[in-house]
């Protein structure tokens, strides 16, 4: 049943949740999007032709690969963000808008004699956030978080890599990120890896080295990707331009209900239920409190962010993982946006022109001045 057009009011709040009605593409089969979901993983480069290993488990051009390649736009690789206590060096990549923000002044190097000025270091956070500027003149950021069931994947495969480039052609500074995977980490290693990013982001010193403003990020991810955004998004409590909190989320296809209820009851199929227990360290669905915890309504209270979210009518996500994300988010009154497409392609499958200005739109209205 193809989702029409309608409005759901938040008190003086108006949600539009849209049906994009466009040119059906060629479905994929849920047998073959399983296929995909394998848990052996694998690295994709930037340059591999038609990216198969990614999430997208077809060379067709589609979603985000109609694209054409921004021109202008910088990419900053393998940026060290973190490490961990089992070894593991966790990296993103930034890419910048063709025209960045302006670059802030260096205040006068400090002299010999100038003991105030010596004491102003660069890693006074205070002196580096007046040294930035006023925060207008700086941009709005994005973490980018690629999918692959929690066991693959890569920020800089091809599809990821244009996702990146696509949001810094729209105005943000993108940050595309890795994060621990499955057999190595399991829940909630790789959201921990996230929230690790985004306090990083906002550090005075690297906000201002790519011209973000810290209080204006958002999160956009698909898949497995996706889950971990929304998850993000839902993290902690009160204002969110501190510590590890964001502005805004936008995900695509995500399994976003992890509990028996939301994959066994739900008619998620087995391969996803078993991709899920892998990732949660649980041997069956029932009896996991891991998957209440990384389930994403379990976390939701009034003070989160606003969320776009964009789902395919027919694919192996079942459709009710996003309209029960909706009605979640609804009942705390959290404004969001509900799109759905026909037919069976995941992710940035569906991150077609239309979803593009969509997603474009909604985190511009979240995260500009």
């Amino acid at each position: 049943m193809i989702i029409g057009p309608r409005l759901t009011r938040f008190g003086s709040r108006r949600v539009r949740i849209t049906a994009i009605l466009g040119a059906a593409a060629v479905a994929l089969t849920a047998t073959t999007l399983l296929a995909g979901l394998r848990p052996a993983p694998h690295d994709v480069t930037p340059d591999e032709p038609g990216a198969a290993d990614s999430e997208l488990v077809t060379t067709e051009i589609i979603g985000i690969r109609t694209i054409a390649p921004p021109e202008g736009v910088t990419v900053d690789t393998d940026v060290l963000y973190g490490t961990r206590a089992d070894g593991a060096q966790l990296t993103l990549d930034v890419c910048s808008p063709a025209e960045a923000a302006p670059e802030a002044t260096a205040s006068p190097a400090p002299t010999a004699t100038d003991a105030a000025a010596t004491e102003a270091t660069a890693t006074d956070a205070a002196a580096t956030e007046a040294a930035a500027g006023p925060a207008s003149a700086r941009r709005p950021a994005v973490l980018s978080v690629h999918g692959g069931s929690w066991n693959h994947g890569d920020k800089g495969n091809s599809d990821w890599r244009a996702v990146c480039t696509w949001l810094a052609s729209e105005g943000f500074v993108a940050y595309s990120v890795n994060y621990r995977l499955v057999p190595d980490a399991l829940f909630p290693a790789a959201i921990d890896d996230l929230g690790l990013a985004v306090e990083w982001m906002r550090q005075p010193d690297h906000a201002l080295r790519y011209g973000i403003d810290p209080d204006r990020i958002g999160a956009f991810g698909g898949s497995a990707g996706g889950n971990l955004a929304a998850l993000l998004g839902a993290r902690g409590s009160g204002p969110l331009t501190e510590g590890s909190r964001v502005a805004a989320v936008a995900e695509l296809t995500a399994p976003v209900d992890l509990s028996y209820q939301g994959l066994v009851t739900g008619g998620a199929p087995f391969g996803l239920q078993r991709l899920v227990q892998r990732y949660l360290g649980c041997a069956a669905p029932t009896g996991c409190s891991a998957a209440e915890a990384a389930s994403v309504a379990n976390k939701l209270d009034p003070s989160d962010p606003p969320v776009f979210i964009g789902a395919s009518m027919d694919e192996f996500i079942p459709l009710s993982q996003s309209t029960g994300y909706a009605d979640a988010l609804e009942s705390q009154g959290i404004p969001h946006e509900l799109v759905t497409v026909p037919g069976s392609y995941h992710s940035i499958g569906i991150l077609d022109e239309a979803m593009r200005a969509k997603v474009s739109a909604f985190l511009h209205a979240a995260l500009d001045d």
